[in-house]
């Protein structure tokens, strides 16, 4: 019989466990018609933080897109949370079904969430790499009133005219040996902002050798999330934080301060 009750104890405890892992995340679907589904995550404390909450939005690349919402989970911030990784942030993860990523359709979940979700107006960011890089500057150089920074990887930006970017802590990675995206997109943005000496708050780094599925480690590192999190829209001038830097090497060791054998996320050198 004691056997039996320690049984059901360890049971309903793994299971709680399971549960709360997964508590404050929620998938959104068809609630924008003609729009992204997509997901918005709760931190633990967010019953206490609420309108201090910042918004992290997550923009994945061409390998997660589909009708399979569970895909846009991969990697990223979501994976990174499941890992042990501690964002304290509204996490919003809209998925793509196809083609480019549409700066309106990101800001239609983005509204959304702010009319059902307590947040912080002022300390929106958006991340992405690959189709997620061009997502995330296209967003914040269509609404750079909206976003507090960016960090945009391996990609490009399809804007014709990129120069609203200069009002945003823009930064950008991207791989010298990239055989998907070539780095030249990202030079492109890079060197309009820089001709037009519209690059106070551009910081960019170009990883030698580093191919196109290098980056994606930049996810689950905590100075990611505290790079971000530096920045707000009243700040005066909106600087850029330079002193956060984040090395190559760092990023075989992404992992070690969450939880313990868990095969990092697999992601395609190949995707675009």
């Amino acid at each position: 019989m004691k056997r039996i009750l320690l049984l059901t104890i360890c049971l309903v405890a793994m299971t709680l466990t399971s549960v709360a892992q997964y508590d404050f995340l929620t998938a959104h679907r068809g609630v924008i018609p003609g729009g992204y589904d997509f997901w918005v995550y709760q931190p633990g404390d967010y019953y206490f933080s609420q309108e201090n909450t910042p918004v992290v939005i997550f923009l994945h690349g061409a390998s997660l897109c589909g009708r399979d919402i569970n895909r846009s989970r991969r990697y990223g911030p979501l994976d990174a949370i499941v890992r042990g990784r501690e964002i304290p942030a509204l996490v919003i993860v809209p998925q793509n079904p196809s083609g480019s990523w549409n700066p309106k359709k990101i800001n239609d979940v983005l509204e959304w969430t702010r009319q059902h979700y307590a947040c912080d107006s002022t300390r929106i960011y958006v991340l992405g790499m690959s189709l997620g890089g061009y997502g995330t500057m296209d967003f914040a150089g269509t609404y750079p009133e909206k976003v507090a920074a960016a960090l945009a990887m391996c990609g490009g930006s399809t804007l014709r005219d990129v120069q609203p970017l200069g009002q945003v802590p823009l930064w950008i990675i991207h791989g010298t040996a990239d055989r998907a995206v070539n780095i030249k997109e990202s030079k492109k943005v890079v060197n309009a902002l820089e001709a037009a000496h519209n690059d106070s708050r551009l910081r960019y780094d170009w990883w030698q050798g580093a191919n196109h599925g290098a980056p994606a480690r930049v996810f689950y590192l905590k100075k990611t999330y505290q790079w971000l999190f530096s920045h707000c829209i009243k700040d005066e001038g909106r600087p850029i934080r330079r002193d956060i830097t984040i090395d190559r090497s760092e990023l075989k060791n992404a992992y070690t301060d969450m939880m313990k054998n868990v095969p990092p996320p697999e992601v395609l050198e190949n995707e675009d």
